[in-house]
Order: structure tokens, then sequence, then C-alpha cells
């Protein structure tokens, strides 16, 4: 989701893999041994939760995440948390990361100590504050100074232990004198509207002599007050009400104007808790790459994607901009993300890949190594399948998946490994049993391979076949070595990268993938000697099983089928795949005593009648056929929606139910199913999904509510009909294809990006170009690490990369010059406390004074 900001849209993503942890303090009980999960928080909104690692004070996870990011933070934090089944989890330490720190950690492993965790420090959210000081003449001619001090609203206030009741207390505090008044509580928000006005007497009457200053007797005393704002969440706990942020302002700034109204940014309570060394807590590694893509609109980005987009109509290829791209990028990959998204947003994937993958193939001296290095065209392929293939591993994969990670079968097949009381048989039948059950539903999954898949092994056996006339087996090894060796062999061993998992397999669990991963491999690869492609005896000796010829013409027969030209999916025979499921909160009316589908009908009276007590957890899935829910996972639905009746799936604004994170799927005949999610990542997710795969419903609205009709009408528009139509258009043109929502001007944006980081080398680029054009002599050393075939063709395309990069960085430069001259420092959009502005207002001060 973006921040739409004037002339841009701003997206924000992190993709972070969780390492381990080492060192946590121990246990203080006989065991010593703890129970550990790590949580990935914005601020202090939970997003993400690994598995538990169990009886360990060095837990290893493993776990990658990756989210878009729907709204503004300040912090990206890690908790580490020890389990306790009959009480509350405690928290052994956090990792907090200052969004404008995250550029000095991106994609490295770092280690990060874990730091104490209180109240006290557990600060999120902003106040609006107005401030006011004035001269007061008394009925007997003196003089006094008062202060205004009004409490407008705050923001984003944490929700604490699942409510959040705040109210703020305002104390004007000097060396001998301080004074306390607080605000109403408000009920059930995290966006508070106070507008009270606290009145403080200053300084001390004193005859008025026509002088706008402090006597000089209370200067002193004034210079040394402040003002002090703290905000509290009302407890109906034993333990008090928790501290929610503070905010401590000199009264002196005043002395240069009476009245003064800003957004600030609460800050944690300094209490002095410095007990604990940084190092008692343990440390966690990490790896963050957190991106932030400013981009334009369309037009901006034409001259750049044009190029880009004519790549494989370029000859030779070497010479093409994405070409260009892939060889001045550090990692093929980094080239590769952006580029395949941008190429199947225009429908030019295969042509691309076809280009690319033909021009590898003629520089392939031996057709046993053929697309087996870390080349673009590995890279575009490995991206394209992920992309375009993940619904096929869901139908192909995920069952037998879920069941080996559930059963928990042992097969264990390296008698060096074999525990107390298993039987090296009997883990070998499992085992085969295992690969057996794998390998036939891969083999037999051809016709539901997705059609670009298949036409890019199309391209890929005819170059392979026409390259190497001689070797009749490599037009299944070139199709082998992708979709057995970078596609199902990897989705089998690390399951939870392909999301057929939510998380790392347990070591058993995983061993027994990885036994299963390596032998799949093995069958796919077509090679003339098995037994060699193993270095463990134990795995020469089981493969035994799978030497029948029968295996290797399974592999070829589907190999031919989804290599073959002109093939198409066959509707007819297209199976329900699993989109997403997960555990939901809902509100239920009963009908004739049964729970139905009518959800919170539009005759709905009062609030009360549906308040938080109505709202039952309940497991959703969503299909490409239907979106269902049940009591608990694997029961029978209590209620299933075809995917045809969703006619809008929106937000639902939070003063209905004065809850978070809600969303609202609309059906014929009114009925509304409104669902809140357990934080704003998981909603907009299933917002997302729900409303792209409903996006061809030929009866989709066009408009609805955005809040509920509760007390007799709309919140929203105050209309009393339950009939009205909605008073707000519904959210518009997302593409049907579920895998391929893909915004085509944010990849040109990226890829910008790069080549601006990669200037250098672009530079470079071009100078091999005209040395070599010019002299026409040997290849410099320095130049030699470009693949350049044509040094004029790829002369021209570097001078128009570097044009268009040119003519981006300076509208890029503009709008920053623009904006900064527009923001106000204390507003609601930059806060007084925010660093990052802080450091933004000093480079632009710096490129200012530097252009002057």
């Amino acid at each position: 989701m973006a921040v739409e900001e004037e002339g841009l849209r701003v997206f924000q993503s992190v993709r972070i893999k969780i390492g381990e942890a080492k060192n946590l303090p121990t246990y203080p009980g006989p065991n010593k041994m703890r129970d550990c999960y790590c949580t990935v928080n914005l601020d202090q909104e939970e997003v993400f939760r690994t598995k538990i690692v169990e009886k360990s004070l060095c837990p290893f996870y493993g776990e990658d995440f990756y989210c878009e990011i729907p709204r503004t933070f300040r912090h990206l934090s890690f908790y580490i948390f020890d389990r306790d089944v009959f009480r509350r989890d405690s928290i052994i330490g956090k990792v907090a990361i200052q969004k404008e720190d995250l550029q000095k950690y991106h994609n490295r492993d770092t280690w990060f100590q874990l730091q104490h965790v209180d109240a006290d420090s557990e600060v999120q959210g902003k106040v609006h504050l107005e401030l006011r000081l004035s001269e007061v003449i008394t009925d007997t001619g003196v003089v006094c100074h008062k202060l205004a001090t009004r409490v407008l609203e705050c923001q984003g206030l944490p929700i604490v232990n699942g409510q959040c009741d705040p109210y703020a207390t305002v104390t004007l505090a000097g060396p001998s004198r301080s004074e306390a008044k607080k605000t109403k509580v408000k009920k059930k928000t995290n966006n508070p509207h106070f507008d009270e006005v606290f009145y403080f007497e200053v300084t001390r009457p004193s005859s008025y002599n026509k002088k706008s200053h402090f006597d000089i007797e209370d200067v002193d005393e004034v210079d040394k007050m402040e003002i002090r704002v703290d905000l509290w969440n009302a407890s109906n706990l034993k333990f008090g009400d928790e501290f929610l942020g503070e905010l401590r302002l000199p009264l002196k700034f005043l002395r240069q104007s009476s009245s003064y109204e800003a957004w600030y940014f609460l800050q944690p309570r300094d209490n002095g808790n410095k007990s604990l060394k940084p190092d008692d807590l343990g440390s966690l590694r990490l790896n963050v790459v957190y991106t932030e893509d400013h981009v334009f609109s369309s037009d901006y980005y034409s001259p750049l994607r044009d190029i880009l987009l004519k790549s494989a109509d370029v000859e030779p290829v070497s010479a093409s901009a994405a070409h260009i791209l892939g060889e001045v990028c550090r990692e093929k990959q980094e080239a590769a993300i952006p580029l395949v998204r941008l190429f199947l947003h225009y429908g030019r994937i295969v042509p691309f890949i076809s280009a690319i993958a033909n021009a590898e193939v003629k520089r392939t001296q031996d057709p046993n190594t053929i697309f087996r290095g870390n080349s673009l065209t590995s890279k575009c392929i490995d991206e394209t399948m992920k992309l375009a293939g993940m619904h096929y591993l869901q139908v192909t994969l995920k069952p037998i998946i879920d069941e080996i990670c559930q059963v928990h079968k042992p097969c264990e097949i390296d008698p060096v490994k074999l525990k107390d009381g298993e039987n090296l048989e009997n883990n070998r039948e499992n085992l085969r049993q295992y690969v057996d059950r794998i390998f036939t539903v891969i083999t037999k999954s051809g016709v539901s391979c997705p059609t670009v898949m298949c036409d890019i092994f199309f391209s890929l056996r005819e170059s392979a076949a026409k390259r190497f006339q001689g070797d009749l087996d490599v037009r299944y090894t070139a199709v082998s070595s992708f979709i057995f060796l970078r596609f199902f062999a990897p989705a089998i061993l690390s399951p939870n990268l392909f999301q057929l998992t939510p998380h790392h397999p347990d070591p058993q669990t995983s061993r027994t993938l990885t036994l299963i991963s390596k032998t799949i491999q093995t069958l796919g690869s077509l090679s003339k000697s098995k037994s060699a492609n193993f270095k463990e005896s134990y795995m020469a000796t089981f493969y035994d099983y799978f030497n029948e010829q029968k295996y290797a013409d399974a592999v070829k027969n589907f190999l031919d089928l989804i290599s073959s030209s002109g093939r198409r999916d066959h509707k007819s025979i297209e199976q329900p795949i699993l989109l997403k499921e997960g555990t939901l909160k809902l509100t239920v009316k009963k009908v004739d005593g049964n729970s139905s589908c009518r959800f919170m009908i539009k005759r709905a009276q009062g609030r009360k009648r549906f308040g938080m007590k109505n709202f039952k957890k309940r497991w959703f899935r969503l299909t490409n056929h239907e979106f269902t829910y049940q009591k608990s996972k694997g029961d029978h639905p209590l209620c299933s929606i075809p995917i045809e009746n969703i006619l809008a799936v929106e937000r639902l604004e939070e003063e209905s139910f004065k809850m978070k994170n809600m969303f609202q799927v609309i059906q014929p005949e009114r009925r509304v199913l409104y669902i809140q999610a357990n934080n704003c990542v998981e909603a907009k997710d299933w917002i997302d999904i729900l409303t792209k795969v409903s996006q061809c419903n030929k009866k989709r609205l066009t408009v609805y509510h955005p809040s509920a009709y509760l007390n007799g009408h709309w919140l929203c528009c105050k209309a009393t009909a339950d009939n009205t139509p909605g008073c707000t258009p519904c959210t518009g043109g997302l593409p049907a294809n579920i895998q391929l929502d893909i915004d085509g001007d944010r990849e040109t944006e990226r890829i910008y990006s790069l080549f601006n980081l990669y200037m250098p080398k672009l530079e470079k680029m071009q100078e091999a170009c005209g040395s070599k054009s010019v002299y026409d002599g040997p290849e410099e050393e320095e130049y030699s690490t470009f693949i350049i075939d044509d040094p004029k063709e790829t002369y021209k395309t570097l001078r128009l990369i570097i044009e268009g990069v040119g003519t981006l960085e300076q509208e890029h430069a503009q709008y920053k010059r623009d904006k900064f001259k527009k923001t106000k420092y204390g507003s609601q959009e930059h806060p007084i406390g925010d660093k990052s502005f802080q450091t933004y207002i000093r480079q632009q001060s710096e490129i200012s004074a530097h252009s002057i």
C-alpha cells in the first residue's frame, strides 16, 4: 500500500532474515533452559512471530519475513519472548532499530545486543499541543503571568493488553513547585481527541509597570520551569495505570513567542535504570533489507521504461538496457527481481528470457553445464517461477508437506544418526513412500504448470537442442535444471520460503525434507551416473529403490509436456487453489438458531447488540473458488461464500466498533461480513487478496459505506435509510491475476535506483565501449568483467540509460527541494522529535548551501 504524497506515491517494504539468538540469560530454575520465540514489530505492533525453539539459550530460527509496510513507523523492533504455559509469556529483551538507521545494516548479517524492556521505554505515538503565555491584570491593578496549555489530540498510541483507554496529565514543574492536572479518559481508542485547556499561574503578582516581561526576580525561576505532558492508559488491573509516553518542554522557549502550537513525538521516560549491562541479555543475528520507493506518475518513466522493454529486440541482447543492468549490479538477483516483474507486467517476459537464454547457450561450451551458473538468465527464470508458479506449488506439494510436518514419521537413513529405538529399514520405507508420492504428484502435474513457465521451457529446450545437436538429452536437462533443481527441490527443502509452511520446519522434519529433496533432485536430473551424485554411501544405497526405467520415463514425459509448444491451461480440470488461511475475528448473527452467512445484517440496531462479545475467533480459508470459515482448523466449514458473491472488500472505519484493523466483505442483498485482523499488515494482506480474487465479478459494487449502520443511521454519511447506496467509491482497478499484481511504475523506479546506485560502473562500461570501438585493441583488464559483444550498440544504449537516469534524478531532486520549502517542522506529518526529518533538514541545508 502506497502512502500518497503530493505528486508521488511512497512505497515501503522490508525483508528480514531472523537468524539466531545466543547467550540468552538462564531461566531461574533447575532446568535453566528456555522456550523462546522472536516477534517482528512496527513500533509496538506485532506483524510476525517465529516458531518456538524449545530448551535452548542459543535458539536458531532461520526464518524469513517480507511485508509491505502500510503506514508510517519510527522503529522496527524485535522482541525475544520466553513462553510460559501457565502465565503470560515474558519478554527477555528487544532490538529496536530506528527507521533512519535501517540503511546502516542494509542486507548484511548483523549481531545486535538485546536491550532491557520496561514500561517506561515502550513508547510510540504523538501529541498535538498548544501553549499560550499571557499577562493577566487583576482587579487590584497588579499583573501576573498565566500559562494556558491545550491538549488537542494524540495519534498512534500503543494498545496495551488489548485495549487503550488513554488520558493525559499536564504538570507545571519548577525547582520549588509542581502542579498537575488531568484530562478525561477516552475509552477504546489509540487516537484520542481531548481538546481540553488547563491554566497555570506562572509568576506571582507584582506591581503593574507596563513592562511585557517577567519581573527580574522571576526570570531565573521561569527559565527553570517546564511543562510536562504524560500519557497514560487507564487500567483495571491492580498494578495501576500504564505509562504510554511523555513530553517535556522548558518554558524559556516561550520568552520569544507568547503562543506556540505543534505536534510532538512522545518520548520514553528516563528513569535511570542502567543496572543491566548490554550483554547481560544476549544478542540476536538479523539481516534487514528496508526499501523506500518514491514513485512519480507513469509519464515520468516513459523514456527509461521504453528502452528496457525493447531489450528482447536488441541485437545482440548484451547491448540491451536490461542485460546492462545485470552486468553492473553487484548481484544478478538484484537486477532480476525488478526486471522480471516489469516484463511480466507488460507481457514481455517470454521474449526477453528467450533472448538472454539463447545468448547464454551460445556461450556455453559443455552441455553438462548448461544453465548451472548464477547468470542473469538463471536468476530471471528463478524469479519468474517464484511469481507465476506459487499456486502450482500449493496444489502440487502443500498437502504432502503438511502431512510430513504434522505426522513426524522417522525417516533418518544415516546409520550414524539413528536414534535409540529406530529401525533403519522402517525409516527407509517411510522415506521411500514419501519420495514416491511426491515424485508421482510432480510428474502428473504437467497440465497444471502455468503457461508462462511452459513457454519459457519450450524456448530453453529449442535453444539447447539447436546448440548441442549431438546430445539427445540436453533438451531435457535444460528444462530439468530449472523445474527440478531450482523449483521443486528448493521448495521441498525450505517450504517456508515458498509459502508452503508458515515457519521453518523443526530439525527432524527439516532432515526428512532434506533427504526427500536430494532424491527428487537426482531423479529429475536424468544424469548418466546416479550414484555419483551422492557423496554419502547411505544415499546411494537408498537410491537403488528408484533405478527402474519407469522413473526416467516419467520424468521425460513430464518434461515433454511442460515444454511443449502451444500448450494452454485446461479450465475444465482446474482444482481449488488455497490462497490464504488463518485465524480472524468476526461477528455472527444467529438465524433460526444456526450460524449463517448473514453477518451484521443491515437492520442491526445499536452498538451494544453487537459488542466485543459477539466477535468470535474463527479459522478462515480462501481458495480461488470460495471464502469459508470454520470453528477451528480442519473442522467442517460453518459458512461458504462463493467468490462470485463477493461484491466488494474494503476497510471499516474504527469508529464503527472502536476496534482497529477491521475490514468488510460485502455480499448480495446487502449482507456484510465484518472481520478484525490481528494487525495492520495482516489486514492489508487479506483485503488485497480478497479484492484480487473477486475483481472480475460482474456485479462488483462501485460505492460502499466505510462505516457501519448503527443506532438508526450510517455512521459515515449519517443517512437514516439502511438501503442507502454507498457514499464512498470502492477501491478500483486491481488485476484479476492473483500472483501478477505488479506496479510497473514502481518496478521502473526500482530499476532507476539501481542504475543510479551503480552509475560509476555504467560510466566505466561506457569507457570500455569507447576504448574498444575506437581503438579495437586488446581488452583492458579493468574492462574484462563486462560482456560487450557489440561496443557501438552497447555505447548507444548506455548513453540513453545515463540520460534517462539523469533526468529522473533531477526530478527527484526538484521534488525534494519543493517539499523542503513546503514542509513545516512540528506539523502533523513531521512532529518535533522526528530524527529522520532533522537529518533531512540538515542534508537539504547542506545541498542549498553547496548550490549557492
